[in-house]
């Protein structure tokens, strides 16, 4: 005989063996009993919740011959009949593959003709949400008013498609996901039953990994267990099977992160690569490591919230205190974007790794949330003593001792940059768009896109054309950011300024246009060396 997976080897075929939607199976169940069936149900939730199964339950037992406290008997010819797939009276139709109007004409028309056997002609259309907008049209009159011995049974993992005329005339029940707990018991239960020595971390694992889908836990427990049969199945083999990542590896990371230590983090990551651990999955995992130690850093009481032991939780709680709320939700928000960007890429390594420095580079963004980490990194330093600087102290700042590290003294005024002349300020422009490429958003875009002029006094000017753009940038913070950036690459203090083409002026009438001479790259030129100018 051929192998049955659990999941299937294993469907509830009463409402008891149904974990998790006790407020629907009880509602079910007094329906049948009190004779109170309605003509159309609408079975609502996520995959592997119970929508299908719930509803072969229901239709077997509005059916059966001699139903026992509101479930079905089971041993019955029409029970049967109807488990085996066998009985005319239940029609199964997925929608997502028979979504046209000739599909829903095909029952309108069956609707007419009762039962051959049993009081009720079950109707179950999983998917129903894929229907087209004429077949919904064809359904809905049928579905308002159908004969007294015809139950219409309709699922959906997406409610929110389903027309306000189909719900209106529908019982509606939502399936919530499944417990860790109650998944986690359900998954002993069967295991015991099948004779499966597993424990019970791993077991705790499976349940977690399903989000709270029991269907999903037990294709992950067979799956698991295909590996190792004949031998139990350990914590450390279910993470090998599921190419999962143990929480140590996050705590790990985290900590490598706030000591910006960038080996460490590639080291990591390299070990999960070779370990053969699903990146994608890393990142959800971490993203939830996180999410738990911000619910730490803003709750007390989170035991009933963070599913893990005692002393992972103390653990988390010892981790939660170094480091700050904004930077964890700063955490949250860059790996929540590189979930998304991961989930069609060919190099999700590479992506990784960008995050992973850009999460301990703040200076890399200008956002509020990685402004004020830049911030709590320095004050952390100070705090700690002088702010330490492995490089050269520039001119005009001395180098102290500090215990043998190579300090900058804070009494020392930095040296005034020379004042750039006109020569200067055109290869400025010149190389204008490799100077610039550090500054991002707005700003950035506007003073790359528009050209460049200098004027009588050397002072390099962004000609802007619309007004509206220019008022956004001319402000005295980004003048000083596209000054300091320059600084830093020419050395020399370039007076910058923005301005904007008034109503009326022509660009070429008032301003020596420097744009076309832009370019990407230096050229040297190799026939007249004596002109040759050195670059600064």
């Amino acid at each position: 005989m051929s192998y049955t997976a659990l999941y299937r080897k294993f469907r509830p075929d009463n409402y008891d063996d149904v974990k998790g939607q006790e407020h629907i199976t009880i509602t079910l169940r007094n329906q049948i009993i009190s004779d109170r069936i309605g003509h159309a149900y609408l079975f609502c939730g996520t995959r592997g919740t119970g929508k299908t199964t719930v509803a072969k339950i229901f239709a077997k037992t509005v059916n059966c011959e001699h139903p026992v406290d509101g479930n079905p008997c089971n041993a019955c010819d029409t029970c049967r009949a109807i488990a085996a797939g066998t009985s005319m009276n239940v029609i199964e139709m997925d929608a997502a593959s028979n979504n046209g109007v000739e599909n829903i004409r095909q029952i309108v028309e069956e609707v007419q003709y009762r039962p051959a056997s049993g009081r009720y002609k079950v109707y179950i259309i999983d998917e129903v949400h894929m229907l087209s907008t004429s077949a919904f049209n064809a359904l809905l009159k049928t579905l308002e008013e159908p004969p007294a011995y015809v139950i219409f049974i309709l699922a959906t993992t997406e409610v929110h498609k389903i027309p306000i005329t189909i719900l209106s005339r529908c019982q509606r029940y939502d399936f919530k996901h499944i417990s860790v707990d109650t998944i986690k018991a359900r998954l002993k239960e069967l295991a015991d039953i099948e004779h499966m020595e597993i424990e019970d971390k791993a077991l705790r694992y499976i349940a977690k990994t399903a989000d709270g889908s029991l269907r999903d836990a037990l294709s992950l427990l067979d799956q698991c267990e295909a590996f190792s049969i004949g031998e139990p199945l350990t914590y450390d083999k279910t993470l090998d099977i599921l190419g999962a990542v143990d929480t140590d590896i996050f705590s790990n990371m985290l900590r490598a992160i706030i000591s910006e230590d960038t080996l460490s983090c590639m080291q990591l990551l390299e070990e999960m690569v070779s370990y053969g651990r699903d990146l994608a999955q890393f990142v959800t995992d971490f993203t939830w490591y996180l999410r738990n130690l911000l619910l730490i850093k803003t709750s007390r009481d989170t035991e009933d919230i963070i599913d893990m032991s005692g002393e992972k939780l103390a653990a988390l709680r010892e981790e939660a205190e170094i480091v700050e709320m904004n930077t964890i939700m700063r955490y949250i928000r860059i790996l929540s974007e590189l979930s998304n960007q991961i989930k069609f890429s060919s190099q999700k390594r590479v992506l990784i790794e960008i995050a992973l420095i850009k999460i301990m580079q703040p200076a890399m963004e200008l956002d509020y949330e990685s402004l004020k980490n830049r911030v709590s990194n320095i004050e952390k330093k100070l705090k700690d003593g002088i702010l330490v600087n492995n490089s050269a102290p520039p001119q005009g700042m001395p180098e102290v001792s500090n215990g043998g590290n190579a300090v900058t003294a804070h009494a020392a005024e930095p040296e005034k940059l020379q004042v750039a002349v006109p020569e200067e300020v055109r290869k400025v422009a010149d190389n204008w768009y490799n100077i610039t490429s550090g500054i991002s958003g707005h700003l950035g875009v506007c003073i790359r896109k528009n050209r460049l002029s200098v004027d009588e006094n050397a002072v390099l000017c962004v000609v802007y054309e619309s007004s509206i753009e220019w008022e956004q940038d001319n402000k005295p913070e980004n003048i000083e950011l596209i000054r300091q950036t320059i600084a830093r690459h020419v050395g020399k203090d370039v007076k910058v300024e923005l301005r904007c083409i008034g109503a009326g002026e022509e660009y070429h009438k008032k301003y020596m246009d420097l744009t076309k001479d832009m370019i990407n790259f230096e050229v040297e030129n190799i026939d007249d060396e004596d002109e040759e100018e050195e670059d600064f």
